[in-house]
């Protein structure tokens, strides 16, 4: 590590788990650090040594922009197992801030994900000592229930975590919890204490792109100039909802093509070779990482998006960027996605992922969307607009001010 900058203190950002959308969210952080000159070191796991992002710091070999690997601690503390997950992920944050506060100062800490030991906060404390740190939360859904938006009833269960999160915002050294629902932040101001942290929305980005000409874009993705294609898009999983999706689709005459775009899991990825040779026409899949051009050609390229997701209640960037290219969705109604998707009238709602249900939001999506412009009001646009990833840097960039 070149010595000139590591006498600077340091922002660190600890995210042990780089799969899905989380390394992203480490870049953009990092991106945002390097605009406004602060220096920065990412701590992760070893396992994710071979990740595209660690490969990518290390070649770069920029001396504002540092990576440390530091695993869990394998020795246990004492003869009783750890209560739980939270407890768990603690001790790992903790780690890490006391190995590197040894070998380089710290300003700030940075936590991408926040929900890992958020919990934990009113029993063990700040993880990082006296250092002042962010958290971003994607995950609290204790509070949709009051705000009008649909999660899993659990009345015991919300009323224990709207406790503890008063108490976990009120830990000393946090300085802002940021928060992807836009919901959180009016909920936090009429129920937590003036001596809280701040509670304030930050909009899940997706990088900024224009729409290409769809035509080109198909020309160059190879697709069907006169197909309709249906776009299933990120990291694909069973909760993506796609397994109903397809059998769905078997059921439905007029079918669209399915195209299936991100790295697929194992139980994913035998499904979908079990069950691609139903489907007619053939979709397209792409199991792969997708670069940031052949993402923008797949929504300039499809007519629709899917959001029919099960047990997902936070948001989606995917739900942004069909939103930025004009595409409808065809979404579930829970959580944020149904939230959003219904706000600003993006495309027909599931009610539930049966076969029927399913085959006639396809048929409405390719038919009667998108809308009239003039059918959405400026306050809910304005809600979507702001997702840009200039914004979430700016917001980032105030708080770490």
């Amino acid at each position: 590590m070149a010595t000139d900058a590591m006498e600077q203190d340091y922002v660190l950002i600890v995210e042990p788990n780089l799969t899905g959308h989380r390394w992203r969210y480490v870049e953009w952080i990092m991106q945002a650090c390097a605009e406004a000159g602060y220096p920065c070191m990412l701590v992760t796991e070893c396992a994710n040594e071979d990740h595209r992002l660690p490969r990518q710091i290390t070649a770069a070999n920029r001396p504002d922009q540092q990576i440390a690997f530091v695993d869990p601690d394998e020795r246990p503390r004492s003869r009783l197992r750890e209560p739980n997950d939270y407890w768990r992920f603690h001790h790992y944050f903790s780690r890490v801030h006391t190995i590197i506060s040894r070998i380089q100062a710290i300003r700030l800490v940075v936590v991408p994900y926040v929900d890992y030991f958020f919990y934990s906060l009113p029993f063990l404390g700040s993880p990082f000592g006296n250092t002042p740190w962010i958290g971003i939360t994607m995950r609290a859904t204790f509070h949709h229930h009051k705000v009008g938006i649909k999660a899993p009833d659990r009345p015991v269960v919300n009323a224990v975590k709207a406790q503890l999160f008063k108490r976990a915002v009120r830990t000393p050294g946090l300085r802002t919890l940021l928060t992807i629902d836009p919901t959180l932040p009016e909920w936090a101001a009429h129920h937590t204490s003036k001596r809280s942290a701040a509670v304030a929305y930050v909009a899940d980005p997706f990088p900024d792109e224009r729409a290409e000409d769809p035509a080109l874009a198909r020309e160059r993705l190879g697709l069907d100039p006169a197909q309709r294609y249906l776009l299933v898009y990120g990291s694909i999983t069973e909760r993506k909802g796609i397994y109903e999706l397809v059998h769905a689709l078997t059921r439905l005459e007029h079918a669209p093509a399915l195209i299936v775009a991100g790295e697929q899991d194992e139980s994913t990825r035998h499904f979908m070779r079990n069950n691609v040779r139903s489907l007619n026409p053939a979709p397209v899949v792409l199991d792969t990482f997708i670069s940031n051009d052949t993402e923008r050609d797949l929504f300039s390229a499809c007519d629709a998006v899917w959001l029919g997701y099960k047990g997902h209640y936070g948001m989606s960037g995917v739900l942004v960027q069909a939103y930025r290219f004009g595409k409808p969705v065809i979404a579930t109604e829970d959580g944020l996605i149904g939230w959003f998707s219904r706000r600003c009238e993006l495309g027909p709602i599931l009610s539930d992922l049966s076969s029927a249900s399913i085959g006639r939001a396809i048929t409405e999506a390719m038919t009667s969307w998108p809308h009239e412009p003039q059918a959405v009001s400026s306050t809910h646009e304005d809600l979507l607009s702001r997702n840009t990833l200039g914004q979430f840097k700016q917001t980032l960039l105030q708080q770490m001010a």
